[in-house]
């Protein structure tokens, strides 16, 4: 069975579900481009065989998803919560917040447990404890998250947990650390404070009222934005979600950065090997608006279905590329790459071209490109595995690590090493950009056209194999 192969990249949550390495190369095969590991479960054993096993099926990027200001709670046991009950919780409980801000509360603040099934009613409050009453049932077990509607707690960036983590990034050499609850550009500057010079990129998730606040200043600091829609409907009011998931995919499609839309997109196929209809339209939209990636969270992770709901979401995509368009609006100079990406996206609207090759160090060229949803395949050329990593969640492009000479031969070295891989054929026309003498960044200022064959027969040209 060959990978299938989409504009649309799948982001795959780790988890029970597919820790088997068998499952694994099954959801590559089935379209999975990603995958992320959430740290509010495990351990970093577990992490690092996931991490083992996930490079052993694929060249693919691993996301580590990191807590930072998420609200969680630590139950010693499953608690059967019924409307009524006073559930104690404080440090040293059976029941704790994993940030002690148990003094931020006042009488009559609303608290949410496992993404608001459990409502509670702040009731009491002693030195460190809180009296919860509960006025929705439920089931509460460790590691779900806590939300806390309006209410704006003091909480730092990141807890000895997350920069132990961070290290653990380093070493593993992920390629993407996803912070929870990002409120604001500090928080993204914090974290990458922590991780220091090391190439990992930042993506923010948004799904909070601070967040959404701030969401500009955030999108300009970090390298990705996670719609985090789940805990987002939570924290603000559900009817506004869909609105701001369409403004934050163009905002983010408009400065050519990863965005993933993510949360309850095929939620029913935790269970049922089909999705619903509403679930079909959801991915479709998502798409529609213009997201790089859709993620699949407890469909995966501890869902009895993962194959079949990459598979199903691999196919949504498919199907509705057909109809993206891009809704990017013109904008001032900011670079040398940016001014070069709208002119392939002009030549390619004008002109029958077959494949668009971009030569990139750092993918910055490729993702500025495929910002504008172009009908052709976007190849991007690299050197560096973990830049051809990266861009396996940017839209519309297929990455390939090469090797190729100097400055002078590099697009005839790529096309021959194109055409040997059958990524090309010789009656393919291609544009080509590149970066040609200057070492500047985001500097590709160079648009070449060419059918392979005449690249092939181009006279004095070294012999291609």
């Amino acid at each position: 069975m060959g990978r299938v192969l989409k504009k649309t990249k799948i982001l795959c949550t780790i988890g029970p579900a597919s820790l088997e390495e068998k499952t694994l190369k099954s959801m590559y095969e089935a379209g999975m481009n990603g995958a992320r590991i959430n740290t509010a479960y495990g351990d970093t054993a577990q992490y690092e065989d996931v991490i083992a096993k996930v490079r052993r099926i694929g060249d693919i990027p691993i996301v580590l998803d990191v807590k930072g200001p998420e609200l969680r709670v630590h139950t010693t046991r499953k608690l059967d919560l019924q409307e009524g009950d006073i559930l104690v919780v404080g440090d040293g409980l059976d029941v704790s917040l994993n940030h002690p801000v148990y003094d931020q509360f006042k009488t009559g603040d609303v608290v949410l447990f496992n993404d608001a099934r459990i409502e509670t009613e702040v009731t009491t409050i002693e030195k460190d404890t809180l009296g919860l009453t509960v006025k929705r049932k439920g089931l509460l077990e460790d590691g779900k998250g806590v939300n806390c509607p309006g209410k704006h707690l003091v909480v730092p960036t990141l807890t000895e947990q997350d920069l132990s983590l961070l290290d653990f990034a380093i070493e593993q050499e992920v390629e993407f650390v996803a912070l929870s609850f990002t409120r604001d550009n500090q928080d993204v500057i914090n974290v990458r404070r922590a991780i220091g010079d090391y190439p990992i990129g930042l993506v923010a998730k948004i799904e909070n009222g601070e967040g959404v606040e701030n969401f500009d200043h955030i999108l300009y600091e970090a390298d990705g934005i996670m719609v985090a829609r789940g805990d987002l409907g939570i924290e603000v009011e559900p009817e506004k979600v869909p609105l701001l998931q369409k403004h934050m995919i163009v905002s983010c499609n408009q400065l050519g950065k990863t965005v993933i839309t993510a949360t309850e997109m095929l939620e029913s196929m935790i269970e049922n090997p089909r999705p619903t209809r509403a679930e079909v339209s959801d991915v479709a939209n998502a798409i529609l608006d213009g997201t790089d990636v859709v993620m699949l969270s407890g469909e995966t992770a501890i869902g009895k279905h993962p194959v079949e709901a990459v598979s199903t979401m691999s196919k949504i995509a498919g199907r509705t590329e057909e109809a993206v368009v891009s809704k990017i609006v013109d904008e001032e100079y900011r670079n040398v790459s940016s001014a070069i990406s709208w002119s392939v996206r002009n030549i390619s609207a004008s002109m029958p071209l077959s494949k668009i090759v971009t030569i990139t160090r750092t993918g910055y060229t490729a993702k500025a490109i495929a910002r504008f949803k172009l009908k052709q395949p976007i190849i991007a050329v690299t050197k560096d595995p973990r830049v051809r990593r990266s861009l396996e969640l940017v839209y519309g492009v297929h990455p390939v690590c090469l090797e190729y000479n100097g400055s002078e031969d590099r697009i005839l070295a790529v096309a021959q090493s194109l055409l040997v891989e059958k990524m090309v054929d010789e009656s393919d026309t291609v544009l080509f950009t590149a970066a040609f003498r200057t070492t500047q960044p985001h500097s590709s200022n160079l648009i070449e056209i060419h059918t392979i064959r005449e690249l092939k027969e181009l006279p004095n040209n070294r012999q291609w194999n």
